[in-house]
């Protein structure tokens, strides 16, 4: 796995041995909030070891990659076609979790072309969305402020380690660089307050229209995207393919990264 920047952007990446001029199949990997492409370090390899070229970037003002503010929902779409046309990426597999899924979604629907397979992973794309309690927040303003001048590395990690206790230091560390200075402070409220789910509703039905293959991965015990989500996606998406995880959360490759990788590159391997 290596690492490298784009246009500014950050990213990993995991390339098949014996890689040459990348014209073989590609998966672009979109982590959520507040991840950043550490979240997919043990999928990268899994999805190279079956032939597949897999590329994640940092979001800007996520992990290594500097703020571009603003730091809106549209603006996160834009950057996401703007590190694919940079790196030449012709079609890619989708794989999307959290708030990557909201953004890397709205984009698939942008540029259908562009898309060969789907990954969905514990993250939702209608207009009748709920927003959980700390969005709530963080949409709010003033309540949204304080928050972000109170929080801290240890308070972080307290609440994600609620979701997910297997949580290392190192990623902890690594999903901190989101609150790493103001402008990222900043960012990460400009994004939630631009999630207004209405703006779903011109998308409806255009993720089945792709009509390509598409893997619903979720965790049974996901508390913040509820398993229900899940089967919506499969009714939504002819032919999709539904897998649950027992014993996974939200942070389902963090509790069970090697199941998500074997059902990830299992997946993919179709592509090759």
């Amino acid at each position: 796995m290596t690492l490298a920047t784009q246009d500014g952007m950050a990213y990993r990446e995991a390339a098949p041995g014996g890689w040459d001029d990348g014209s073989g199949p590609v998966a672009l990997m979109v982590h959520g909030y507040p991840e950043s492409s550490y979240l997919w370090r043990d999928v990268l390899p899994a999805v190279a070891d079956v032939g597949v070229r897999a590329v994640a970037p940092d979001l800007p003002g996520f992990g290594d990659s500097p703020a571009d503010p603003p730091g809106t929902w549209e603006r996160h779409v834009e950057a996401l076609e703007r590190f694919r046309q940079g790196l030449g990426l012709e079609r890619v597999a989708l794989v999307v979790h959290d708030w990557g899924g909201l953004i890397g979604l709205r984009w698939a629907c942008e540029h259908p072309g562009a898309v060969s397979a789907l990954v969905i992973a514990s993250t939702g794309f209608w207009p009748d969305g709920k927003w959980h309690g700390l969005a709530e927040i963080m949409r709010t303003p003033g309540k949204g402020e304080e928050f972000m001048e109170n929080v801290n590395r240890d308070l972080m990690a307290m609440a994600l380690r609620q979701s997910c206790p297997s949580l290392t230091d190192e990623a902890i560390d690594e999903y901190w660089k989101v609150s790493a200075d103001e402008e990222r402070r900043r960012g990460q409220l400009e994004l939630y307050r631009s999630g207004d789910f209405d703006k779903l509703e011109p998308y409806q039905g255009r993720l089945a229209a792709l009509g390509v293959p598409t893997l619903v991965l979720w965790g049974a015990r996901d508390e913040f995207a509820p398993v229900a989500g899940a089967h919506r996606f499969g009714k939504e998406i002819p032919g999709s393919e539904v897998v649950v995880l027992e014993d996974a959360g939200h942070f389902l490759m963090e509790d069970d990264p090697g199941q998500v990788s074997r059902e990830i590159a299992s997946f993919l391997r179709q592509l090759v």
